[in-house]
């Protein structure tokens, strides 16, 4: 028995992975002490970063046999799974590497 995805599942579980590497860095990137100001700065430089590549990926996964329509979902797809797992892996490797000062 064989399980194969669609274009969008493989998308947005690229996505999601992604912003799982993406959220481990910066938990390990960020500070205890350090600027809310730069915190969320750097938070949104790295995911607009991550998430540009995996739009870059995606679409070179599609590639040409994908409708016009499906093409602009691209963009689109997993987009809120993004933000809030960059989010959780983030908190989770800070916290975990802090813990001692929490």
């Amino acid at each position: 028995m064989s399980i194969t995805l669609q274009i969008e599942g493989k998308i947005y579980y690229l996505r999601v992975v992604m912003a799982a590497v993406a959220g481990s860095i910066l938990g390990v990137i960020i500070k205890p002490n350090s600027d809310q100001s730069n915190t969320i700065g750097l938070t949104i430089l790295v995911g607009i970063i991550f998430y540009s590549a995996s739009h870059i990926i995606a679409s070179r996964m599609a590639g040409n046999n994908l409708p016009k329509d499906k093409k602009k979902k691209i963009i689109t797809i997993a987009i809120f799974g993004f933000i809030f797992m960059l989010l959780t892996f983030m908190i989770l490797t800070y916290t975990l590497l802090n813990q001692h000062i929490i």
